[in-house]
């Protein structure tokens, strides 16, 4: 396995935990249950993007808290990342 097919790898799998701890959160919160803190909610969407975003808008969860509104912001700064790394290589 190369080295980029591993980052590829460790990346799709960050994304998912991401999207599984909303979904988790969701869940918790509807429950009453004691939740995940938002710190570590905005961390995992910060090395997560796409995963936080889809649960996000899935589940419509966290989309009127102002803090959350960072993770479009991510997103968008990982595509960037993604566009320039991707340019490095041709």
């Amino acid at each position: 396995m190369t080295i980029v097919a591993a980052a590829v790898a460790v990346y799709l799998l960050v994304n998912l935990v991401s999207f599984i701890t909303y979904y988790r959160d969701k869940r918790l919160a509807e429950r009453s249950a004691w939740r995940i803190p938002e710190k570590r909610l905005l961390t995992l969407a910060f090395f997560g993007p796409f995963g936080a975003f889809a649960a996000m808008r899935m589940f419509r969860h966290k989309t009127q808290k102002r803090v959350f509104r960072l993770v479009p912001l991510f997103l968008c700064l990982h595509l960037l990342l993604a566009v320039v790394l991707l340019a490095g290589l041709c």
